[in-house]
């Protein structure tokens, strides 16, 4: 396909766990990982000496129909966010031997996990690898599309220090309304508290540990909130749920960030809401339609959908690469709780996601 940047050959690297005296006679877990950028790799070879037991090869290739073939031989695939996990693939996973996924992210809603139970495919995940990286990065992007950040830097590259269209406002004394507070949302309200912020939040269930924080319904939430940020997950009631109707409810001059699911948002909505002028600023780390840009470089390509084109379009707007997990911190969680979970599986000690 044309602007299609995964290599399908021979881009692997390889990497044996072997140390001094390791006897080879212990079977060893063989896990092929997919959809692997630098990053990853340096994440999980820094420990990887410490899981003797385990066995790792890494694809830049991501998991696909076209690519599943390739676990044969392995007991265990490792996939990301964006990985297809359909019922083809798992299909194609189990009749290549394969009994276990390890999705190294939160989010499973690409995994489909009624094929994975009737194939027998255990799946785990990182349920919660670091927090405060996400809700640091949604503040900085609250921040930054509040001070015209994105704008202030270009202006001054090329030699512009003129502070016209570079106006923002106070967070201090302002309402945030944060959407979902488990442990990813608690962080931002931690986070807009500290600034001085009074934190409204709609949730199903309430967190006794935020104390500061006053649980409303959801239209109080948007007709009253300055700052609105989204940290729930993708279901079929969250599917959509800023769209036209919602939008109406805000505040006028509102700040809305989305570092959860794309889909939480019907774009060409948040787009028509954007030109009727009543967003003061937009931050993204996620977006409908991601799917194909995601984690790639496509600087010389023509993007096949005008909707990210039309979004950075804006002014106001600011759209990031879904990066939001990606410190140091989190990574080396995300890879410790990933070869964690292959080893508990070895051990027969922890619990498929379909048994939660």
């Amino acid at each position: 396909m044309p602007g299609n940047k995964r290599n399908y050959g021979s881009i692997r690297c390889f990497h044996r766990c072997l140390v001094a005296g390791y006897d080879r006679r212990i079977w060893n877990m063989k896990i092929l990982f997919y959809d692997t950028k630098k990053y990853d790799r340096d994440s999980f070879e820094k420990i990887l000496p410490e899981y003797s037991d385990l066995e790792v090869e890494f694809l830049e290739a991501d998991l696909s129909p076209r690519t599943a073939a390739l676990a044969k031989g392995y007991d265990a695939i490792c996939a990301f966010v964006s990985s297809d996990v359909s019922e083809k693939v798992v299909e194609c996973l189990a009749a290549n031997g394969v009994k276990l996924v390890l999705m190294r992210c939160a989010g499973f809603n690409n995994v489909d996990l009624d094929a994975t139970n009737r194939c027998g495919i255990t799946v785990l995940r990182v349920p919660g690898y670091s927090p405060e990286a996400v809700a640091e990065h949604a503040m900085a992007l609250a921040l930054a599309v509040t001070r015209r950040i994105h704008k202030s830097y270009i202006k001054v590259r090329e030699n512009n220090f003129s502070l016209v269209g570079l106006t923002g406002m106070n967070f201090y004394g302002k309402t945030a309304g944060i959407i979902g507070t488990g442990k990813i949302g608690a962080a931002m309200c931690r986070i807009c508290h500290g600034f001085g912020m009074k934190v409204l939040a709609y949730d199903m269930y309430r967190n006794p540990s935020l104390d500061f924080v006053e649980y409303v319904d959801l239209d109080t939430l948007l007709s009253t909130s300055d700052l609105i940020s989204l940290h729930c997950p993708l279901t079929d009631d969250s599917y959509h749920m800023i769209c036209t109707e919602t939008i109406n409810k805000m505040k006028d001059n509102v700040i809305l960030v989305n570092t959860s699911r794309g889909a939480l948002i019907k774009t060409e909505d948040l787009i028509t809401g954007n030109r009727n002028k009543k967003f003061f600023g937009i931050g993204l780390d996620v977006y409908e339609e991601e799917t194909n840009n995601v984690f790639e470089n496509r600087e010389d390509d023509i993007l096949e959908s005008s909707i990210t084109a039309r979004l950075l379009s804006f002014p106001n707007v600011i759209v990031t690469s879904h990066q939001g997990f990606l410190t140091e911190e989190a990574l080396e969680a995300i890879s410790r709780t990933t070869l964690d979970n292959a080893r508990d599986y070895e051990n027969g000690t922890i619990k498929d996601i379909n048994a939660v």
